[in-house]
Formats: structure tokens, C-alpha cells, sequence
């Protein structure tokens, strides 16, 4: 296992058993500064690097929040800007990630918390927690909310979200499409782990691809996106040793052998 901290150890990376997992370490509440956003882009940046790792869990360290947002003296105008920017490199850090993105709602998720859950892959939750984007109601909003909500749960309901600054719990969060899923309180960090480990055990080049195909997609027309998918799979995909190994394992009724895992 390898773990490392970040020079104000706010930030902290541990990598064992697949999983590289990277904690929002500010409590009780974990909010964001600018130092904090850049040291979180650092950190995520070096994931793909990293050939032990084939899926970054990103969470929160205390049962009180995941993230309540940017500490609000980093909107001021004297440092509204330096603090966007580092906002933007942490989100695209997530955005570009090859591996599989897994964010953990140990606790709340607000504001900037809940818009860093948004640029992740799959949203894990406690059961109950709160999420929302509160911007508006100091007379701001969330900028990657604006974007990325649209295009999770539809215009009506991301502007339902942003306008009213309403907070939600993690099951009205899944039932909009949100959360992936949620956990009992007392087994979320066991549920957590399990879910993280199962996506670990699979063949790490296919886990890429997989994401890179849902992502090729998303951004493309419903023609270019089949064509770009079935691209992936024959020419990449299929140039792998894992699967071959896959289909053979499941045809002889065997576990597979991950080469390139």
C-alpha cells in the first residue's frame, strides 16, 4: 500500500489493492480552498500514472461531509478568479480521468462538494445524506453545475436545483439519477469498499475502454457514438489479451486469469 499526503496534508492518496483512493482531509465540514483545489488536481492527475491503481475512490475524512464547498473568503473579487481557476483544474482533473471516477458521500455534499460528486463517474451515498447547490442564495451560482446537471438529470430539474438552492437527500439524489446507490450508515464504508474492489478486480485496460466508450457517447451524435463504440471494440478491445480470457473463462466455467489486469 502507498499513501502520501499533500504539503498541508488536506488532501491524502492511499493506493492498495487496486484502488487509489483520495481524501478530502479539512474537518469537520472538509471545505475547499484554492490550495486544497490545486493539490486535488495534482493528485488525481497522477492516477493514470500510476499502474496500480485501476480506480480512484474520492471521499471525505469525519461523518459530518463529504464537502461543504469553497471556504466563501475564496469568492471575494481579490481572489474569486485565482480560486475559479483551481476549481476548473480539479473538475477537468476528474473529467479526464481514464480509470473509473468513484465519489463516496460520507456526509453532506454542498456546493462545491456536490459539483466535484458531479464530475465523478459513479456517486456512491450514506443513506440520508444532504446534497445540493446553495450558490444562489448568496447571490452566485455554481458554474459546473450549470453544465453538468443539465446534461445528468435534464434542464427542469437542474434548473429546479440551481434556482431554488434546495437541498436534497441522497434518495430523491438517486431517484433523479444522481447516486448511483445508497448505503446503510453503519456498513457504508464496508458497501463502499466491496463496490470499489469488485470494479478492482476487473482487467484494468477493459475498465478504460468501457469508460472511454460511454464517454465517446455522450459526446457525439447517436450515430458517430455506435460507430465509435463498435471502433473501440474491435480494434482495441479486442486486441487484448483479457478478452479472449473472459470469454474463455466464462465458457469453461472458470475464474479469469487478468493478463493486462
Amino acid at each position: 500500500m502507498k499513501a502520501a499526503a499533500s504539503a498541508a496534508g488536506t488532501i491524502r492518496a492511499v493506493t492498495g489493492s487496486g484502488v487509489r483512493r483520495i481524501s478530502l482531509a479539512n474537518p469537520p465540514l472538509n471545505v475547499l480552498t484554492t490550495e486544497m483545489l490545486n493539490e486535488l488536481a495534482d493528485a488525481v492527475n497522477t492516477v493514470d500514472a500510476d499502474t496500480h491503481a485501476k480506480v480512484l475512490l474520492l471521499t471525505g475524512e469525519g461523518p459530518r461531509a463529504f464537502c461543504a464547498g469553497v471556504d466563501v473568503v475564496d469568492h471575494t473579487p481579490d481572489r474569486v478568479h485565482e480560486m475559479i481557476h483551481a476549481f476548473a483544474r480539479a473538475v477537468a482533473a476528474i473529467l479526464d480521468a481514464k480509470v473509473p471516477v468513484v465519489a463516496a458521500l460520507n456526509g453532506a455534499a454542498l456546493g462545491g462538494g456536490f459539483e466535484l460528486a458531479l464530475a465523478c463517474d459513479i456517486v456512491l451515498a450514506r443513506d440520508g445524506v444532504s446534497v445540493g447547490q446553495p450558490e444562489i442564495r448568496l447571490g452566485v451560482f455554481p458554474p459546473v453545475a450549470a453544465v453538468l446537471l443539465p446534461r445528468l438529470v435534464g434542464r427542469q430539474a437542474a434548473l429546479d436545483l440551481i434556482l431554488t438552492g434546495r437541498m436534497i437527500q441522497a434518495e430523491e439524489a438517486r431517484a433523479l439519477g444522481l447516486v448511483a446507490a445508497t448505503f446503510p450508515a453503519d456498513s457504508f464504508e464496508e458497501r463502499v469498499d466491496g463496490y470499489v474492489h469488485h470494479l478492482a478486480g476487473q482487467s484494468a485496460p477493459v475498465l478504460r475502454l468501457a469508460k472511454r466508450a460511454v464517454n465517446a457517447g455522450a459526446e457525439r451524435t447517436l450515430a458517430q457514438a455506435l460507430r465509435e463504440a463498435d471502433r473501440i471494440y474491435l480494434e482495441e478491445l479486442m486486441a487484448l489479451h483479457d478478452s479472449h480470457e473472459g470469454l474463455a473463462a466464462f465458457m469453461e466455467k472458470r475464474l479469469p486469469a487478468w493478463r493486462d489486469a
